[in-house]
């Protein structure tokens, strides 16, 4: 068995994970990293992404993260994030009318803060949309 450290994520609605893990995946402003026991401290922004869970018995989970934040401690990371749903949390048909909304206000010609707020519901959207999709592939 590999080491493990605790994974701890919080919505402001709910502790949405709280457990030993192997290994976390998801992506920060510089990118997607990887993190597991022992891994130096940080602490850093998280983007809107599908994270990816190894738990203690080797065991791949997908969940969607909204954007947050996460500090690294040598045997605890803890996850502050927006809004977080395991794959059969997510409702698709919402998912896709939410997409095609953001698709048509970005279609249109604008204000900045009308376009910036329909690029995050379509990196929302989309991101919740590919949750459901690594699901399937785990």
């Amino acid at each position: 068995m590999a080491s493990t450290f605790t994974l701890e994520i919080y919505t402001p609605y709910r502790l949405f994970f709280s457990e030993p893990v192997e290994m976390v995946i998801l992506t920060i402003a510089d990118g997607e990293i990887g993190i597991q026991a022992g891994h130096d401290r940080f602490t850093a922004p998280v983007l809107c992404c599908v994270a990816r869970i190894k738990d203690k018995t080797g065991v791949w989970k997908t969940a969607f993260l909204s954007d947050g934040i996460i500090e690294v401690k040598r045997h605890k990371s803890v996850i502050l994030a927006v809004n977080a749903e395991w794959p059969e949390e997510i409702d698709e048909q919402r998912a896709l009318a939410s997409k095609n909304d953001a698709e048509k206000i970005l279609k249109t010609k604008t204000f900045l803060f009308e376009t910036s707020a329909a690029k995050q519901k379509l990196r929302r959207a989309e991101t919740r949309l590919k949750t459901l999709r690594a699901r399937q592939r785990v």
